[in-house]
Order: C-alpha cells, then sequence, then structure tokens
C-alpha cells in the first residue's frame, strides 16, 4: 500500500472511487449539500496538479438498474465549479464511452462515470423473485460474484492505479470499492486524504484517547448501538446516553415510560449494559428528565417530567434542562469526545433544544483544547445546522462506515487496500 502523498501521479492515470451520493432537490435534481464533493476535492488536485488524469467513479442512490433520476449528470456542475475546470462525463460506467474516453484521458483532465450502482454486479445482489428457491438464491449470487470479478476488472483496465477515497461505502465489499483493488499489484493502491483523514480521526479516538474520554450516544434504538456502545465500554471514562433508546434503559430500571418509544425485547440487553459500566468503572449518564409531546408533532402539546415518570399517554421526545446542564458539564470538563446520535427528534424545531445544546458544548471543549469526532448523518446534520462544523476537530462523512469501523469491525474497502 502507497501512501498519497508520497506519490507521483506526473503521467499517471487515475481511477478514483469517491462518494458522492448526496442529497438532491426531488423537482430540480440539483444538488442540496456538497459536503461530500467538497471532500474529495484534496484528492483529485492532487493527481491532477501533479500532471496525471483523473477517472471518478460513484455510486448514487439505490437505483434498479438504470434510472436517469439516479443520474450523476447533477454533480458534474457543482464538480467543475469548486475545481474550476472542465470535467467530462461517460454515460455509462461500462459501456463504450467509458473505455474510449478513459483511454483518450489526457494529463490534468477529469473524467466522470455514470452511476456503478446501474449494474447489480456492483453491489453482488441479485434481484430475485419472491418465490425463487433458496438454490436458485445461491446460483444467482454466485454468477453475479463473478460477473462483479469482471466489472472489477474492466473498471481498473481504465487506469494505472487505484485510490479508494470513498469512506462512506468502505463497509461494503462492493465492486468498485473493494474488489477493484484485486486487479491492482500492492504498490499502486493507495487511499485518498479523506479516507486517510478519517481513520486517522477514528484511531486517535478509538487508541490514543486523552483522559477524560466521553461518547454521547443517541438516537432511537440501543439495538442499532449496542455493538458500538460495547466496543466503547473498555475504552471511555464517561458514556452519555440520550435520544429515543433513553427510555429502554428507564423501563428496564422500572421506570414510567408512557408511550416513548421501547424496545421491549431489549431490556435484559439495557440492564447488562448498566451492570456491565458499573463493572468497568464507567461513568455512565442517562437524562434525569424528559421533554414529553401528546403526540409526534411539532404543533404537539408538551410538558417536561423526571424522566422515569412521563405521563401515561406522552411519549419524551427531547432532554429537557436539568439533563442539557448534566451533560453539558461532563462534556465541558472532558478531554476526547465521540459523539452519534442525536438527543431528540432535533428535525423538529420543538425538540431540537437539547441536541443543540449538546452542539454546542462539544464546540465549547473543543475551543479549550478537547479533540471532538462527530459521526453518524443525524450528528453531522445538527452540527452543520447550527453553523459549529469548524467548531469540532473532526466530522465524519461515513454514519454505517464510521460506526462498524468503531465497533471494532474489519471493512472490506479498508481491508482491501491496507490488506490486513
Amino acid at each position: 500500500m502507497k501512501m498519497i502523498q508520497d506519490f507521483n501521479f506526473k503521467g499517471i492515470k487515475a481511477i478514483v472511487r469517491v462518494d458522492f451520493n448526496v442529497p438532491l432537490d426531488k423537482a430540480t435534481l440539483e444538488v442540496t449539500d456538497d459536503t461530500r464533493i467538497r471532500g474529495a476535492l484534496p484528492t483529485i488536485r492532487k493527481i491532477t496538479g501533479e500532471g496525471g488524469s483523473c477517472i471518478l467513479m460513484s455510486h448514487l442512490g439505490r437505483p434498479q438498474g438504470r434510472m436517469e433520476k439516479y443520474s450523476l449528470k447533477p454533480v458534474l456542475p457543482v464538480l467543475e465549479k469548486h475545481l474550476g475546470q472542465k470535467v467530462l462525463f461517460a454515460d455509462d460506467c461500462l459501456g463504450e464511452s467509458a473505455v474510449t474516453m478513459s483511454a483518450a484521458l489526457k494529463p490534468g483532465e477529469i473524467l466522470l462515470l455514470e452511476n456503478v450502482r446501474f449494474y447489480p454486479e456492483e453491489e453482488g445482489k441479485p434481484v430475485l423473485p419472491d418465490t425463487a428457491t433458496d438454490e436458485e438464491k445461491k446460483a444467482a449470487k454466485a454468477e453475479l460474484k463473478v460477473r462483479q470479478k469482471e466489472m472489477a476488472k474492466k473498471l481498473a483496465s481504465y487506469a494505472d492505479v487505484y485510490v479508494n477515497d470513498a469512506f462512506g461505502t468502505a463497509h461494503r465489499a462492493h465492486g468498485s470499492t473493494a474488489v477493484v483493488a484485486d486487479f491492482f499489484p500492492k504498490e499502486k493502491i493507495m487511499f485518498g486524504f479523506l479516507i486517510n483523514s478519517e481513520l486517522a480521526a477514528m484511531d486517535k479516538v478509538l487508541n490514543n484517547a486523552h483522559k477524560p474520554f466521553t461518547a454521547i450516544m443517541g438516537g432511537a434504538k440501543v439495538s442499532d448501538k449496542i455493538l458500538l456502545i460495547e466496543n466503547l465500554l473498555n475504552r471511555v471514562d464517561n458514556l452519555i446516553i440520550g435520544g429515543g433508546m433513553t427510555y429502554t434503559f428507564i423501563k428496564a430500571r422500572g421506570g414510567k415510560i408512557g408511550k416513548s418509544l421501547c424496545e421491549e425485547d431489549k431490556l435484559d440487553l439495557a440492564l447488562k449494559i448498566l451492570e456491565k459500566a458499573k463493572e468497568k468503572n464507567v461513568n455512565l449518564y442517562l437524562p434525569v428528565d424528559s421533554l414529553n409531546a401528546d403526540k409526534f408533532d411539532n404543533e404537539a402539546e408538551t410538558n417536561v417530567s423526571a424522566v422515569d415518570e412521563v405521563p401515561d399517554g406522552w411519549l419524551g421526545l427531547d432532554i429537557a434542562e436539568k439533563s442539557i446542564e448534566l451533560f453539558s458539564e461532563v462534556i465541558k470538563n472532558s478531554k476526547t469526545i465521540l459523539w452519534n446520535g442525536p438527543m431528540g427528534v432535533f428535525e423538529m424545531q420543538k425538540f431540537s433544544k437539547g441536541t443543540t445544546a449538546i452542539a454546542l458544548a462539544i464546540a465549547e471543549a473543543t475551543e479549550k483544547g478537547a479533540y471532538s469526532l462527530i459521526g453518524g448523518g443525524d450528528s453531522v446534520a445538527a452540527i452543520n445546522k447550527n453553523g459549529l462544523a469548524d467548531k469540532v476537530s473532526y466530522v465524519s462523512t461515513g454514519g454505517g462506515a464510521m460506526l462498524e469501523y468503531m465497533e471494532g469491525k474489519k471493512l472490506p474497502g479498508i481491508v482491501a487496500i491496507r490488506g490486513e
């Protein structure tokens, strides 16, 4: 594996897996958030600035075959504006246009290939009728795996080196993320700057955290975060739990939660987590009060109660003042902070105060010298919504990929390059 900063791209054609899976306006199909496009710019500029040429490949959405609404064409004007140069476009990642345009690419030029997920080979998941037998499913999957290798081999043939800079898809063993690396010698595969910075941020938090280390876990379900929580209990000093999963813990402890979200089949698991935290001397903080609503609606009637005394018929949708104060105090006294998941239904203005307060406390701690890593779509959205992206240490671009890496899993897109 090569390091991109040490590699000279002069006269080299690089095929780069980027993550241009960006949100589009449904009516105009214009890009509404260009964060992921901007994340790829340093790698693209390094390659072209040294006299190399760049072939970009990405997916967008979850198309079933070729679907115009999932075309990568809307990315072109945004990419051209940021780079200040023309970007060529091949209307098919495997067709004649991709082959001829890649071959003709000159130093300094950039070519964007059409959505790699227009081909089922990319994901390696066959589309079969519900009536398909297990035998048929197995045979179809095996055949598609062969075709996935053929697809990856063809993509690899366009270039001299492969650069993976798509952290958001690193947890997928797809043709253009992991399999393509098999068709290059080890000295011709590398991560781009974005993946390198993602890995450095996560490794710093997981392996070199300054104490006290505080993890803030939010979101709806304990089941979504259980592996991450278990891994973090071996590392953190403080674990703050908020969001919908709060009420599973509160009910497990015998509290009244009204109509609040609760995973009934995870009550024993919640108690085990509480017990494990105690065993490992981790301070586990649950909310002490709850902002409740009579319905799941921004116009709902609200009241505040102790978190374990939510009135019948009401549901907890955010943390309230005492919890905000408690959590903020812990955060401000931390040296390393990991945040994954909101404290409430922050998409609704009425229930966004808790999440905003946590974002502000993290920014304040960072200003005082703490290292803060923000990951997961909702936490990132909360940071961006409050204009705090430059007030924290690192904002991860990969929700699912970050979660799996922090859980201790091996990510196919990372293993394909690192070889571990």
